[in-house]
């Protein structure tokens, strides 16, 4: 390393992360140690059951086996054999460099052994205790993290200048019949009307937007982000039926007429509220289902919404990948489109470092946020943290050895991007209220 690089890098050590994404479950839960669906075991394979499963199952453990390892009823001993055989093919991974780095960091451990991993399994009990969330956080130099709740459309959570918190309005514009039942259970209300959806939509704007950062919305998981304009009359009649007599369900098309409108007024909503919009774009989590043609239009799907709301910002989250540099050109062209690098550094830490380069190259740089962990549990943001910084040190690094960035101009670039942009940018990243709503 230079002396430039070790300043650069020194400087991104020093800087703190507003993380501006992830799906924190409340720390409660997690001492709790309740075994649900969103937590089907409470020890350290736990901590493999977002992103790194994935990678398991591409490298071929059996399903079978993979849920064994990540249920309650084996032993330590017992699922480390059902995972050593497929250790080594994955530990190069994003997602097992982020695990590697937290097993390290906070646990002490080089790596995942059959010696180390009856230390590992008590060093994890001993960490989920009261407040281990703003210690590992800290730790991980994070001032604050803006939440997704996986548990509730907006979560009153028992740390509210930490995990600041997302309005999910999934529920709201994809209106399956478990959103319908999960705003059942959360409000007491059964809207047979597409007026009294639209009231249900208003009432959790009008007691949750004030409070919230941001409004998300993942429905890139199931659909094309093309949402034209559709008449409310129409989504009126198309609503009445979705929710009417069983054995009429609403074709494709007019499901998708449906969500159109449903999402639009939604943004429009948001917008009321000074709320920006955060949306999934890009590779979807899990394996064997992708539909990878509509990953590929996502970037050329969300130009007519772009246009459509001028006024209302959108965070394109996950930079698109692997149709990265479509975003790229999004961001430089649309005013109102900003870029968020969550979750990139562990899908692929070699493309985000280009990824990096190349937007800093082309767009402002007041328009990206670059990092968010994306997971269900504390621990691996530790991990997942620290390769981000390490990929900002080299992507700054090259700019300024390349001759594209002056030295002396890396400490305010550094700021914005990795906490100035989203202090600025986001409502109540600061505890400020936002205005009107």
């Amino acid at each position: 390393m230079t002396n430039s690089d070790r300043q650069i890098a020194q400087l991104i050590e020093e800087t703190p992360f507003v993380d501006t994404h992830e799906h924190l479950v409340e720390e409660s839960q997690r001492i709790s140690g309740s075994v649900d669906l969103l937590m089907r075991c409470d020890d350290w394979t736990y901590l493999f059951s977002a992103y790194i499963c994935s990678d398991l199952a591409s490298a071929g453990m059996p399903a079978t086996a993979l849920q064994s390892f990540l249920g309650p009823n084996l032993s330590g001993e017992e699922k480390y054999k059902l995972v050593a055989p497929f250790w080594n093919c994955i530990r190069h991974t994003g997602y097992a460099q982020a695990l590697l780095h937290t097993f390290r960091g906070l646990y002490g451990e080089e790596d995942l052994t059959s010696k180390s991993v009856p230390r590992i399994a008590e060093k994890y009990r001993d960490t989920v205790r009261p407040g281990f969330y703003p210690t590992i956080l800290r730790r991980a130099n994070i001032e604050s993290c803006q939440v997704n709740s996986v548990q509730r459309i907006f979560m009153e959570t028992e740390q509210p200048t930490l995990l600041l918190q997302d309005l999910s309005i999934l529920p709201f514009c994809r209106c399956s019949a478990a959103d319908l039942a999960l705003v059942h259970a959360e409000t007491g209300r059964q809207p047979t009307t597409l007026e009294e959806w639209l009231d249900v939509i208003d009432h959790y704007f009008a007691t949750y937007g004030h409070k919230a950062v941001a409004v998300k919305c993942q429905i890139a998981y199931s659909r094309p982000l093309d949402f034209a304009p559709i008449s409310k009359p129409r989504a009126s009649r198309l609503f009445a039926r979705h929710v009417g007599v069983l054995g009429h369900p609403l074709g494709s098309e007019d499901f998708k007429a449906l969500q159109d409108f449903l999402f639009r007024y939604c943004v429009d909503k948001a917008g009321e509220c000074g709320l920006p919009v955060k949306l999934h774009t890009g590779i979807l989590e899990g394996s064997g289902f992708m539909e990878l043609a509509r990953i590929r239009d996502n970037a050329s799907d969300l130009c007519r919404l772009l246009q459509d709301f001028p006024d209302t910002r959108f965070v394109l989250m996950h930079i698109g990948y692997p149709y990265q540099h479509e975003f790229i050109a999004v961001a430089k062209h649309y005013p109102n489109a900003f870029i968020d690098m969550c979750w990139a550094w562990i899908i692929n830490p070699a493309a985000s470092v280009r990824f990096l380069k190349e937007f800093l190259m082309s767009v402002p740089a007041n328009k990206i946020f670059t990092f968010g962990g994306d997971y269900v549990a504390v621990e691996p943001i530790y991990g997942h943290a620290l390769m981000a910084r390490r990929g900002i040190a080299l992507a700054i690094s090259q700019l300024v050895a390349e001759g594209w960035i002056a030295q002396e101009e890396t400490p305010e670039l550094i700021n914005g991007i990795m906490r100035g942009n989203a202090l600025e940018f986001f409502p109540n990243a600061q505890r400020h209220e936002t205005p009107n709503c």
